[in-house]
């Protein structure tokens, strides 16, 4: 059993590699511009004019600014709303780059993938600790009454709320734990964690995703599959930072652990 969980884990290991150097993975972000800050509506190395109200982006482009919507060449005058899919497949693009609208506490901006991008093509892989049995246990999560959102530092420097619904309590050597989770949409969880590693022999803070509940909240926490932030892989994602009570006391040594 422990060799075919480990063979799962190395299937799950690489298909991680694969997806975070693909053509528009995180590897291949080379900005994220805020309209706020940019009133003339001219984003940097970005063609066209850009203006955002409380709808959406407002896009102004000439046919001689080579962008192109849905696949087609562009000029004039288009709403934007936030795009909703994989960055590949964004209305927006210029060549190969891809431009997606995004939307973060009512402040809209663009986000610029370039598949040549020099994170992407200088990417040498994952730095990450070979499966461990110790770092799978058994879980219990406990649902807030209601969903509760926190102030918490952004990669970016920013402060946003994060959005928490309930308490993962789960035991390591004999310590019981806890981190304070969030709830998505099809009902699996999603931690912003630190550890004592963390800085020091591991990236700064890490996401865990362990799977949906079942009705007595019983889940597994497998730490084997912990992995870097998006911001870990290109500098303009606005990943949070663990909220308050989320720095575990003990050393995680297990899944992702930085680049190579």
């Amino acid at each position: 059993m422990t060799a075919d969980v480990s063979e799962a884990w190395q299937r799950w290991h690489e298909r991680r590699v694969e997806t975070v150097s693909a053509p528009y993975g995180p590897l291949a972000l080379v900005g994220t511009h805020w309209i706020e800050d940019f009133p003339g509506g001219r984003l940097p190395s970005v063609p066209g004019r850009w203006t955002a109200d409380a709808d959406g982006i407002v896009l102004d482009a000439g046919a001689t600014d080579g962008l192109t919507l849905d696949g087609e060449p562009f000029a004039g005058k288009v709403r934007l709303a936030a795009d909703a899919g994989p960055a590949g497949a964004a209305r927006v693009g210029l060549g190969d780059r891809r431009l997606v609208v995004l939307v973060r506490e009512g402040s809209w901006g663009v986000r610029d993938f370039d598949p040549a991008a020099e994170t992407r093509t200088a990417f040498k892989g994952v730095e990450a600790t070979p499966y461990d049995p110790r770092w799978s246990v058994p879980g219990r999560f406990t649902p807030y009454d209601g969903r509760r959102t926190v102030r918490v530092a952004n990669a970016d420097g920013r402060e946003r709320g994060l959005g928490l619904g309930g308490e993962l309590t789960f035991t390591i050597d004999e310590q019981e734990l806890t981190l304070r989770v969030a709830v998505e949409e099809d009902g699996t969880l999603w931690a912003v964690f630190a550890d004592s590693t963390s800085g020091d022999g591991s990236y700064r803070f890490r996401f865990l995703r362990p799977a949906a509940p079942d009705a007595e909240g019983r889940t597994t926490v497998d730490f084997n599959r912990s992995l870097l932030p998006p911001c870990a892989f290109a500098d303009h994602f606005v990943c949070p930072f663990p909220p308050p009570g989320n720095t575990l006391g003990v050393a995680i040594a297990a899944g992702e652990r930085d680049l190579r």
